[in-house]
């Protein structure tokens, strides 16, 4: 589009779109109206500034019509008044835009049919824009239209307000927790909002017409890039809209809008809406008690455990800008599980403190009722074995009922749910009081032998079927006679078939243990000559005295 020729750009009628809601009516939005398109404008300069907007319309006959001007009027005028010489056109021209008039339209009807060159050269010296009308144009018709529109707009513009400021008080009212506030935030404005803390870490994000990934990739640079402010304003490089969240002169963070990938520009509303969003994120920080990292990492953790990112590059952004090496790192899951009618808010705070006295990156939160997480980022020379020994250690001095499970070591994050499930199964495999391996107070992945396993399956009702159709006639005949053929039964299958140890270990004679074992043979239907069948018996009973424990 070139600027410098008079008949530079020609508007369609629809080309924008100004009864939008809200919508600033521009420049470009005015002469697209049907009533100025009727007169087939034509842009000669500032084409470049098409989209300012529009505060009032002014139709003058007047050699210096400044002076009734406040700024963001579009001037219409036949050019009647306008000077003859160069000097005195400038003069009007400079007049014109020192008050910060929208645009100057001149109508080529009556006194010219083609723009002064004085004219064109003191717009375009002065950056304002300079619209022709070939055909007659209705001026006063063009001001009701205009008016009517701004008014309007100003109108819809109050009641979009005042139900931003309703949204908010009813969060407020209800107790909203921080992720709601920014979530509603998010959603009232249609751009990405994020809270970050003190250091830069980026702690809750709602993103809106873009990705997680880029919404927070290099976080911390980009946020260092944008200099803190004492009030709701554009700053830094890629103009984020930020306000900051505090109480009494305490600071905690800021909450950042960022703008939308198509549109870069902040209206009135959404710094209404940010700072509505930055006194709900102070009330809701003054009424819970949970500080916001420990909300972050909770829930950072929960959607990496569940996959629930929409992708890998995803949570891998969202994991970094919370403040975790993820280059050049290794990942290992702890988690914690904790008797029923423990809380995990203090274990939850030792754990972390005890992370942070060993240097290792991590983030800690709460998976399920009773249960923590814990990713650690190990360097690539550190063991993981001595950390843990640590945090199990230290668990156990505050809770001694507790297990401490690991999975095991992934080189990459995208693996890191699957140390989880690992450390998981070993938890949900730990019958209570379970003896701790020798040497180390937490529990691995390579410690689930039978047993384990069947606790662990212990509430598959399979497991309880195959166990009750392998041994239920004889703990019925136990119930019906009062004999232990349970008991003999377990001596035979402990001793490995071997009949005269068992006998001795029941304290029978080789005799009665022989009678008793052709008695079990025949109400279980078995032969104990068949080492599948005693297998079958030995998975089975393991299963019973899993199946018994509470």
């Amino acid at each position: 589009m070139n600027d410098d020729h008079p008949t530079a750009r020609a508007l369609d009628a629809g080309d924008r779109d100004s009864s939008a809601p809200g919508h600033a009516l521009t420049i470009a939005d005015v002469l697209a109206l049907p009533v100025l398109a009727a007169g087939q404008p034509q842009v000669v300069t500032g084409v470049t500034h098409l989209d300012r907007p529009v505060r009032w319309v002014h139709i003058t006959e007047l050699t210096d019509p400044a002076s009734f001007l406040k700024g963001g009027e579009l001037v219409l005028t036949t050019g009647m008044p306008l000077p003859d010489d160069t000097t005195g056109v400038r003069r009007y021209v400079d007049e014109l835009a020192g008050i910060g008039a929208a645009a100057l339209v001149i109508e080529l009807v009556r006194r010219y049919h083609r723009p002064p060159d004085a004219l064109v050269h003191a717009c375009r010296a002065r950056g304002l824009p300079l619209i022709t009308l070939a055909k007659d144009v209705n001026f006063l018709e063009v001001t009701q239209v205009v008016h009517a529109l701004i008014l309007g707009n100003q109108a819809e513009a109050m009641r979009r307000t005042q139900r931003i400021h309703e949204a908010f008080t009813a969060l407020t009212l209800r107790g909203a927790g921080t992720e709601d506030v920014v979530r509603a935030a998010a959603d009232m404005s249609g751009r990405t909002v994020v809270l970050e803390n003190m250091v830069h870490q980026a702690l809750i994000c709602e993103p809106s017409g873009t990705t997680l990934e880029e919404a927070l990739t290099d976080w911390e640079q980009r946020s260092r890039a944008t200099p803190p402010g004492d009030r709701t304003d554009l700053r830094g490089p890629e103009g984020w809209l930020t306000a900051p969240v505090e109480y009494q002169g305490e600071r905690w963070g800021r909450v950042a809008m960022l703008p939308a990938p198509t549109d870069k520009t902040f209206g009135p509303e959404h710094i209404t809406v940010l700072e509505r969003t930055a006194m709900a994120l102070t009330v809701a920080r003054l009424i819970h008690s949970t500080p916001w990292e420990r909300i972050a990492h909770r829930n950072a953790l929960r959607d990496l455990v569940e996959q629930r990112h929409r992708s890998p590059q995803d949570a891998l952004a969202r994991l970094t800008a919370l403040g975790l090496p993820t280059e050049n790192s290794r990942f290992l899951a702890v988690v914690v599980d904790l008797p029923a009618a423990d809380t995990t808010a203090q274990p939850e705070i030792r754990l972390s403190q005890e992370l942070r006295t060993t240097g290792i990156p991590a983030l800690v939160g709460e998976l399920a009722p009773a249960r923590l997480g814990a990713l650690l980022a190990l360097g690539p020379s550190h063991p993981w074995r001595p950390t843990v020994e640590q945090l199990s250690r230290a668990m156990l001095d505050l809770v001694p009922q507790a297990v401490v499970s690991v999975g095991t070591e992934v080189d990459d994050l995208t693996d890191a749910p699957r140390s989880f499930h690992q450390a998981t199964r070993v938890a949900e495999a730990t019958p209570p009081d379970q003896p701790l391996p020798q040497g180390r107070s937490f529990h691995e992945l390579t410690d689930v032998g039978l047993r384990r396993l069947l606790y662990a399956l212990r509430q598959d009702t399979r497991i309880q079927d195959y166990t009750e159709r392998q041994l239920g006639r004889l703990i019925d005949h136990d119930t019906r006679h009062g004999t232990d053929l349970l008991t003999t039964l377990r001596h035979y299958l402990d001793a490995a078939g071997n009949k005269t140890s068992a006998a001795r270990r029941g304290g029978l004679s080789r005799e009665t243990f022989y009678q008793r074992l052709r008695t079990i043979e025949r109400l279980l239907g078995c032969d104990f000559e068949s080492g599948e069948q005693r297998t079958a018996l030995h998975v089975a009973l393991t299963a019973l005295d899993v199946l018994r424990v509470r």
